[in-house]
């Protein structure tokens, strides 16, 4: 499958990827997954020793220096495999999350003509004042402060020239790894591969797009209207596109400055409740949240707001999602397991072969560590990694918004942990899941699930006489079929006819050896007839070939299974 890669590029860039997977102790997959034969076939060498200490890290250790290594791109797959907390256990998620995006700025020099074309005209026309040196740069963008006429400080997120063309070839070829997988490895497949190369292409493409970001940002800004509690930069679209934000300069105490908080005199335990009802009102009410509230994307402000940035990467939360989850601390606080069951399946993605009374008596188990405990005594931390860990142990997967609402939820709860050792997410989230619970059985919500079932309703009965005519049409025409398709007996019967032409080839060699053996004994006994020592000698080469043949498909077919 690595041969039909269209260009001289991508196949730089694989044999790119082979070289840091080998360097890391990953040469055993890469040969897995066919990786080295394809560019030993393309004429490229690779060196399988290792140089250095690399791969006696622990696994986790080297898969994140791995993708450090290899760039933006994977950077960025790290930091979504490191929201999967139902796919891999706690330790390779720790691990994954320390990947940073901190890369060396690029000189001014290149930056400058890709703004020259983005805001058509030239930078110093535009801004009164423009430092050249960044603010901070990242795999990629990189930032830097600039002034208007009227002395306010502005912030200039410029993407990084020629990105696009490098994350768009290593997406193609993440997409073939996830093809291969699926393929090679069966035992990886229940992680659906192509659907997480799917979630994190389109979470990229978005990223690139910074007037995307910029509509996430306002679209949030408008949900806070009129709260004090944040701030979000207000953008300035006239010189906004899709590889320039320009956007309020936000002065704050960095997410991490716990000291600053201190000298500034700010309340900590405050602080920590703020940004608890901030997230928990962008998911269980509005929707639409900051998928990645990272201490670098967090500040606080002198006046006790809190200011979040960077709203390239959102999560979106269906009124039916956060009506789960509310429905799922619930049931756990109620002691109703089977509720928590049918919302585990729900969520959950399998394969189809899950053991429902294997989940429900780990849902038991899991439920009734939680009897007695009152909601706003429950750890959400722990008790979401519970669930994700649960799902995993039933080869269930969730839904992507909800593994990027779930790691949301820890990282808020970590911060606020770090603001005040005494913080309560769950306290905290009470009110808002007893106000999305009560939302349910509103009467607007009932009048609108109600419109629903009426409008569906309505339209089956319009639709069944005409779907019953041409029912009964096509059963008087004789066109109505129904097929069954077993995979299993579609199975044996290509085995079954594999079998049968082996049987076939069989006798027709043995056919040829016998008529070739006779025809040749009767030109020994004293015949002379070219002809028929030649067609004695073609019956053995034939016999000859067919049994190749039989010996190669036997492998073949054993290497398969």
């Amino acid at each position: 499958m690595w041969e039909t890669l269209g260009t001289v590029r991508d196949l730089g860039r694989l044999q790119e990827i082979a070289s840091v997977l080998i360097r890391y102790g990953f040469g055993e997959f890469v040969q897995r997954i066919g990786l080295a034969g394809a560019l030993e076939r393309a004429g490229r060498l690779l060196h399988w020793s290792h140089a250095d200490d690399r791969p006696r890290m622990e696994p986790s250790a080297r898969l994140r220096h791995a993708l450090q290594d290899l760039g933006p791109t994977f950077v960025k797959l790290g930091q979504v495999l490191a929201t999967r907390v139902d796919l891999l256990p706690p330790e390779w998620i720790a691990e994954l999350s320390k990947l940073q995006n901190a890369v060396p700025a690029l000189p001014w020099a290149e930056i400058r003509p890709q703004l020259v074309e983005d805001l058509d005209a030239e930078p110093e026309q535009v801004f009164a004042r423009i430092e050249q040196r960044p603010l901070a740069a990242g795999s990629l963008a990189q930032t830097h402060r600039a002034w208007l006429d009227d002395g306010r400080a502005v912030v200039l997120k410029v993407r990084r020239p020629g990105i696009r063309e490098l994350v768009e070839a290593d997406l193609r070829l993440l997409s073939r790894l996830a093809e291969i997988i699926e393929t090679r490895a069966p035992d990886l497949r229940r992680y659906r591969p192509g659907d997480i190369v799917h979630q994190f292409g389109a979470s990229l493409r978005a990223e690139l797009d910074f007037a995307a970001e910029c509509r996430n940002a306002e679209r949030i800004a408008e949900n806070f209207s009129g709260d004090d509690r944040i701030a979000i930069p207000a953008i300035h679209r006239q010189w906004t596109c899709e590889r320039l934000n320009v956007q309020e300069f936000m002065a704050g105490i960095p997410g991490t400055d716990l000291a600053a908080v201190d000298a500034l005199g700010l309340d900590r335990h405050e602080l920590a409740r703020r940004g608890a009802g901030i997230v928990l009102k962008m998911v269980l009410e509005d929707g639409l949240f900051h998928a990645d509230p990272h201490p670098g994307n967090i500040f606080y402000l002198d006046d006790g707001r809190i200011g979040v940035i960077d709203f390239g990467m959102v999560g979106r939360v269906g009124e039916r999602r956060r009506q789960q989850v509310a429905q799922l601390l619930y049931g756990m606080v109620s002691q109703d397991s089977e509720s928590v069951a049918d919302i585990m399946l729900e969520w959950g993605d399998g394969d189809g072969d899950v053991e429902e009374g294997r989940l429900q008596t780990d849902v038991d188990a899991f439920v009734d560590q939680y009897r007695g405990v009152p909601l706003k005594e429950l750890r959400m931390g722990a008790m979401l990694l519970d669930v994700a860990s649960l799902l995993r142990r039933n080869k269930l997967s969730l839904p992507p918004d909800l593994a990027l609402m779930i790691k949301a939820f820890l990282t808020l709860e970590g911060l606020g942990r770090q603001l005040d050792p005494d913080f309560d997410m769950a306290a905290e989230a009470q009110p808002y899941l007893e106000r999305a619970l009560l939302q349910r059985y509103s009467p607007a919500a009932l009048a609108r699930r109600g419109r629903r079932t009426v409008s569906g309703a309505m339209d089956l009965v319009g639709t069944l006489p005409r779907d019953l005519r041409r029912l009964l049409q096509a059963a008087r025409r004789g066109r109505l079929r129904a097929q069954i398709e077993v995979t299993s007996l579609k199975d044996f019967g290509v085995q079954v006819n594999s079998a049968a032409n082996r049987l076939t080839v069989g006798v027709i060699t043995a056919a040829l050896i016998v008529g070739s053996s006779i025809v040749m004994n009767s030109v020994a006994g004293g015949g002379s007839n070219r002809a028929l020592m030649a067609m004695g000698v073609l019956g053995f080469v034939g016999a000859a070939l067919s049994g190749v043949w039989i010996v190669l498909s036997i492998w073949r077919s054993g290497r398969r299974r």
